[in-house]
C-alpha cells in the first residue's frame, strides 16, 4: 500500500472569510482567513493517492480529498495531504495487508471504522481508502466498479449515465455557454458566495443573471428540446440578504423562479441558520412555505448535512426536495451509498455531488456510484473549467455503460 500526496483538482477556500467580504485580488483574495487551519483565504487543495498492490500485479487506486469550503457548515477541517499520507501509512495499510477481497460492503464498512489515536480518521482519509477498496473489489471480481455497488447492495437498477451538473466557477459567463453548447443536464452553479457582489442588496443581481442564463440557453441550444435545469448554490447568502425571514425569501424565490421559466430552478443551501437541527427547522419552514404559495423551485440542502445520520435526519423532516450527498463530506463510500438509497426510497431527488478540489479519480470511483445507486444527478467535477469535469464524469459513465451493456449481449442468458 502506497499513500502519495498529489494535488486536488481546485483551491480551498475560507467560505467565512469571502461571506465577510474579502475582496478579490484577480485569482485570490485579500486578508487574512478566519476559518482555522487557513494560512489564506485561498490556497491549493491537496489530495492523497491511496494504491493498494494485490496478489495478481494489478494496482487499485482511490483518491482522498476533501471539499472547497472545508471547515465550513458543520464539516471537518482542512486537510493536509502529507499530514493524511501519514495517518494511511500509520492507521490503514495493517488493516488491508493480506485481506481477501470479498465483499466490498464489509470491507467499506470496516475501514470507515477506523481511528488513529483515539479518533475518527478526517473525512477525506475514509473517503480514499473506500475508493481503492472498491477498485480492488472490482479487479479482484473482473467487473466494474458500479457491478460491485449494485450487486453488495442489491440496488436493483438498470446501470445508465444519469444526469451531470456542470459548475461555473467564478467564470460566470463564458463557462455557461460552453454548459448550453455541451449539452450539460442542469448548470450553472453560479458559486452565489457573497450578496454585495452576486445577489445585491435587494437580489437583483441574482435575477439578473438567472435571466441571463435563461436567454444564453435558449439562445445557444441546437436541440430545441434542450431544457437544462438552473441550479444555483448560493450558499446562504439568500438568507443573509432578507434577514432570516422564510416570507420575504419564499417571495424572493418566486421571482427568480418566473426569471428561469419555463426552465425548472433549484436553489441549494438557500440561508444557513447555524447548527444542523436549526438548519432542519428552518428547510423545512421555507419547503411548506413555498408549496403552499405554489412557488415551482426545488430546494436543495448541502451545509450542515455531512454524514449519513445528518442526511436520515433532513430526510425524514421533509427538509428538502434534494439531498446533495456530498461524497467526500460523508467519508467511506458505503456512506454515501447508504445515503443516495435512503434519499430514493423516500421519494426525494438524489443529487452525487461533491467538490471541485477534488481529483480524476475520485470523479470517475463517484461516477460508478451514481450510476449503481441511480442518481439523480451527479457533479461533473473536479475543476471549475466545466471541460474537464463533464470529460471526466461523462466519459466514465458512457464506458461503464457501453461495458456491461456489451457483457449482457454476450452472455448465454441474454
Amino acid at each position: 500500500m502506497l499513500a502519495v500526496p498529489v494535488r486536488g483538482g481546485f483551491f480551498t477556500d475560507d467560505q467565512a472569510a469571502i461571506r465577510d467580504g474579502r475582496r478579490r485580488d484577480g485569482f485570490t483574495y485579500d486578508g487574512a482567513p478566519v476559518t482555522a487551519g487557513f494560512v489564506a483565504v485561498r490556497q491549493p487543495a491537496e489530495a492523497v493517492s491511496v494504491l493498494l498492490e494485490l496478489e495478481d500485479g494489478q494496482i487499485a487506486h482511490g483518491d482522498c480529498a476533501s471539499v472547497q469550503y472545508a471547515g465550513a457548515g458543520g464539516r471537518d477541517p482542512l486537510f493536509s495531504a502529507l499530514e493524511g499520507a501519514a495517518t494511511i501509512e500509520r492507521a490503514v495499510a495493517a488493516a488491508l495487508a493480506g485481506r481477501e477481497l470479498a465483499s466490498f460492503r464489509d470491507l467499506a464498512e470496516e475501514l470507515d471504522a477506523l481511528h488513529d489515536r483515539g479518533r475518527p480518521l478526517h473525512s477525506a482519509l475514509r473517503y480514499g481508502v473506500t475508493q481503492a477498496a472498491l477498485d480492488a473489489v472490482a479487479r479482484a471480481r473482473g467487473v466494474t466498479m458500479a457491478e460491485v455497488v449494485r450487486d453488495d447492495y442489491h440496488t436493483g437498477v438498470e446501470l445508465r449515465a444519469v444526469g451531470v451538473f456542470a459548475q461555473c466557477g467564478d467564470d460566470r459567463y463564458d463557462n455557461v455557454d460552453k454548459m448550453v453548447l455541451k449539452g450539460a443536464d442542469a448548470l450553472p452553479h453560479g458559486l452565489i458566495n457573497n450578496v454585495a457582489e452576486k445577489v445585491g442588496p435587494d437580489g437583483e443581481l441574482l435575477l439578473d443573471y438567472v435571466r441571463w442564463v435563461r436567454e444564453r440557453v435558449f439562445r445557444l441550444r441546437r436541440d430545441p428540446s434542450y431544457q437544462p435545469l438552473v441550479h444555483l448554490d448560493v450558499y446562504g447568502t439568500l438568507g443573509h440578504a432578507f434577514g432570516g425571514d422564510i416570507e420575504r425569501l419564499a417571495e424572493y424565490l418566486a421571482r427568480l423562479a418566473a426569471a428561469a421559466a419555463p426552465l425548472q430552478l433549484r436553489v441549494e443551501h438557500p440561508l444557513d441558520a447555524g447548527s444542523r437541527d436549526a438548519q432542519v427547522a428552518a428547510m423545512a419552514a421555507l419547503r411548506r412555505t413555498l408549496a403552499a404559495r405554489r412557488v415551482p423551485v426545488q430546494l436543495a440542502v448541502d451545509e450542515w448535512c455531512n454524514t449519513a445520520a445528518d442526511v436520515a435526519v433532513f430526510v425524514a423532516a421533509g427538509a428538502a426536495d434534494v439531498v446533495h450527498v456530498k461524497v467526500p463530506d460523508l467519508g467511506g463510500l458505503n456512506n454515501t451509498i447508504e445515503s443516495l438509497l435512503l434519499v430514493r426510497r423516500a421519494g426525494l431527488r438524489a443529487y452525487c455531488g461533491g467538490s471541485a478540489t477534488e481529483t480524476d479519480r475520485s470523479a470517475q470511483v463517484t461516477a460508478h456510484v451514481a450510476m449503481a445507486c441511480a442518481a439523480d444527478q451527479v457533479l461533473a467535477k473536479p475543476g471549475m473549467g466545466v471541460d474537464e469535469g463533464m470529460m471526466v464524469v461523462g466519459n466514465e459513465m458512457a464506458r461503464v455503460e457501453a461495458l456491461v451493456r456489451s457483457r449482457r449481449e454476450r452472455s448465454p442468458d441474454g
